[in-house]
């Protein structure tokens, strides 16, 4: 999920968008029903919202490669924002969508009184630790500068980034909402704050710097081979996932698509496209 997300309703688009897209899930196989009480026809076409790198090139590669097998039609809206995804999943535009982590949906059904819920984790885009002027972690010596990203969601994780790897101590229980003043100890290091779009361009100018991996991509930097450090799938509450409206989650066209998503296939399609950049992330935990 890309990162400097803006809250910002954009309401009017969204009601353009609910006269633009067609309706799903409206009637006919009784076995399935839907959140607003309509019923789920399992031979419709699942239409999913997603951001179009790496989300709907992953739910494509199911169309074309898997998904015929089980018998799913599956079809993929591309959204370049982060807030008509779940608007359109909410009010029924889309069935569901993927783009999205956990901090990040908490958040805004906090904020919209949205009902979303997650289904299952396919990937994360990890965060790393990035120099061009020291070749280890160790070679980070009191003094220098680390540039991290100024926004509350990847500030955390990145100072949690620096943590695991000893460079600073955190207060206990902080979480992945810490911020500098959370710092207990610095181990003499120095931290600057920058829009995450903007530390890839930094990283010449400090000792090292935590990029968020669409920006790495984007820098021509290759996270598996060139971070001194990267975040770890297992466990990561950053994992991107399929995401449904509570209530739809057993819609067996979600399941279908739910289980080709965490499949071997899918598996090895994100590691061999992705080299790294994108993870898989089975089985993290995506509850509440």
């Amino acid at each position: 999920m890309r990162k400097n997300i803006k809250l910002t309703a954009l309401a009017a688009t969204a009601s353009a968008l609910a006269l633009g897209l067609t309706a799903c899930g409206s009637s006919s196989d009784p076995s399935s029903s839907k959140a607003d009480g309509g019923k789920t026809d399992a031979n419709k076409p699942l239409v999913i919202a997603a951001s179009p790198s790496p989300h709907a090139d992953i739910l494509n590669f199911v169309k074309d490669k898997l998904a015929a097998k089980e018998g799913l039609k599956l079809e993929v809206k591309e959204f370049t924002d982060y807030v008509l995804p779940n608007t359109a999943t909410e009010q029924g535009q889309v069935d569901g969508n993927y783009f999205q982590h956990k901090p990040y949906l908490d958040d805004f059904n906090k904020k919209n009184g949205t009902h979303i819920v997650p289904v299952t984790n396919v990937h994360l885009e990890p965060l790393g630790l990035y120099s061009k002027k020291v070749k280890a972690i160790g070679d980070i010596k009191p003094g220098q500068t680390i540039a991290v990203p100024n926004d509350t969601t990847n500030e955390g994780r990145a100072l949690q980034l620096l943590a695991s790897n000893n460079l600073i101590t955190l207060k206990e229980g902080v979480g992945t909402g810490a911020k500098l003043s959370d710092i207990t100890d610095k181990k003499g290091l120095q931290f600057k704050e920058l829009e995450a779009a903007t530390v890839p361009r930094a990283l010449g100018d400090v000792d090292a710097a935590i990029i968020n991996g669409n920006y790495a991509l984007e820098a021509k930097l290759a996270p598996a081979k060139d971070a001194l450090a990267l975040e770890k799938a297992e466990g990561n509450p950053y994992a991107n996932f399929l995401a449904v409206k509570a209530g739809n989650e057993k819609d067996p066209r979600i399941e279908k698509l739910a289980k080709l998503l965490n499949s071997d296939e899918v598996k090895k399609f994100i590691e061999e496209k992705y080299q790294g950049s994108v993870i898989p992330a089975f089985g993290a935990p995506t509850a509440s």
